[in-house]
């Protein structure tokens, strides 16, 4: 088989994806050009850290104001609770993965499931993933569960992907990694966690956005779980359709987080914030 086959890049040429990804170009522009970017961008970064992961743990049913995301300490007591720790976990530990995705997807897949999943599940089914009739708790997914030989097959093909690397724009790619993993459900827990900490770490190991401050989470929450979920179910579908439009709802999620980080600047820049 060659090696010069590259199955993302046909994707990047599916009606309405050079658009997205033009217009998430210059989202991202706008916020890594603002002037407060180049004083202030560690204050930015650390807050678009903070809305990423509630936005993600709002997914995740947990829809916390993030005021009170920022108060708390205590992300122990109940299940809401532990799904926002899960997020704000695995926002800290994306950062530290990046020079080893490319190299080992499927460990760095295993090391978010331990993060996010903590005590909260039985140690021996902690970063690995499922078996042969081991139960997935992802309530929020509302797709059929692939068994586990085909989940781990394509998983396998996943990792290989990534490591063989792809010209398709940084878009297509994280797009892919969120939405396979949210179809295969790898793990018996946390997935659509990990799956858009995983998108997480395409999109700032590509380069397109280096400095984490654009975070997709906020824009996913904000166009809606239903909107999330039905995008999903395109992509699921395998139909060149239902991929471009998943593809199309992770490009406008990426814009509105480039937004939201871009109103911070706004405020810091009036002494707002």
């Amino acid at each position: 088989m060659s090696t010069s086959v590259d199955p993302l890049a046909p994707l990047a040429a599916l009606p309405g994806v050079a658009e997205s990804v033009d217009s998430v170009r210059k989202a991202v522009d706008r916020v890594y050009g603002h002037r407060i970017m180049r004083r202030r961008s560690n204050e930015i970064t650390s807050e678009a850290a903070l809305r990423g992961a509630r936005g993600s743990a709002a997914l995740s049913g947990a829809d916390w104001e993030l005021e009170e995301v920022r108060r708390r300490t205590d992300f122990g007591a109940e299940a809401q609770a532990l799904t926002v720790g899960a997020a704000l976990r695995l926002t800290a530990e994306a950062g530290q993965l990046l020079s080893i995705w490319r190299q080992s997807p499927l460990r760095v897949l295993a090391r978010l499931h331990l993060v996010a999943a903590g005590g909260a599940v039985p140690g021996e089914a902690v970063g690995r993933p499922r078996k042969a009739a081991e139960p997935v708790d992802e309530p929020l997914v509302d797709l059929p569960l692939p068994a586990a030989e085909e989940m781990a097959g394509r998983l396998d093909g996943l990792a290989g992907l990534i490591i063989s690397g792809s010209s398709a724009p940084a878009l297509v790619s994280a797009a892919v990694v969120h939405g396979e993993l949210l179809t295969l459900r790898p793990f018996g827990s946390c997935n659509g966690l990990v799956a858009r900490a995983a998108a997480r770490v395409v999109l700032v190991g590509s380069g397109l956005d280096p400095k984490s401050v654009c975070p997709a989470e906020v824009g996913h929450a904000e166009l809606g779980r239903a909107a999330y979920q039905e995008a999903l179910a395109g992509y699921a579908s395998g139909t060149p359709q239902g991929v471009a439009a998943w593809i199309a709802h992770c490009g406008r999620a990426v814009e509105l987080g480039a937004r939201e980080s871009t109103a911070v600047c706004e405020a810091l820049q009036r002494g707002a914030a």
